[in-house]
């Protein structure tokens, strides 16, 4: 049961890593650094001061403005309120997972197909590790693709790329978990920040 319990820790770990780089980002707060963020040709929402939403392609991004393609619809620093972006969703976390679950089915089917073989026959052991091995890794191969096909299904999140400055407002508090693997520890590192 030794390689049971290292195979699940190491799925354990694999999970835990794809779900790592999750974080959300923070929306900066001026025109500068949105350039950094986003290029001309970018589809955005933008929310005016008034609280109207309008959705087209940047033209051009400029420190103090930005202008939209098509109306030609240009929003000083001081009109916009907020603007939104839609990033696809990369498809290595599902592919990540899908291994993992299937690593886990595999392993699982492999351990009743030795399971059910005679226990007094002198070559079991070697049957069951070719039992589980002939489960397991084509388990992970189609779990990836299975993972894979889900994860292109999704359409990608809207995330914040800018907000406007609330005058006299502070940081809120943050704390993010990550999973901690190294050749002599296993666990769980926790940041703050204030």
């Amino acid at each position: 049961m030794k390689t049971g319990s290292i195979v699940a820790a190491l799925v354990g770990s694999i999970v835990l890593a794809a779900c790592a780089p999750c974080a959300a980002q923070e929306p900066v707060t001026s025109f500068s650094e949105l350039a950094g963020k986003l290029r001309p040709g970018d589809t955005v929402w933008v929310t005016d001061a008034q609280g109207r939403e309008l959705k087209g392609r940047i033209g051009s991004l400029e420190p103090g403005a930005m202008t939209l393609r098509g109306g030609g619809r240009t929003f000083n620093l001081s009109d916009v309120r907020q603007v939104t972006v839609r990033r696809g969703d990369s498809v290595g976390n599902g592919a990540t997972i899908g291994l993992a679950v299937g690593a886990l089915a595999g392993l699982g089917a492999g351990i009743a197909a030795c399971a059910a073989y005679p226990k007094d026959d002198p070559l079991r052991g070697d049957a069951c590790l070719m039992a589980i091995g002939l489960f397991w890794m084509p388990g992970m191969a189609v779990g990836a693709l299975v993972g894979v096909g889900i994860d292109a299904l999704i359409p990608g999140k809207k995330l914040v790329a800018y907000r406007a400055p609330v005058p006299g407002a502070h940081a809120a508090p943050r704390a993010s978990i990550a999973p901690l693997v190294t050749p002599r520890a296993k666990g769980v590192a926790l940041s703050f920040s204030f």
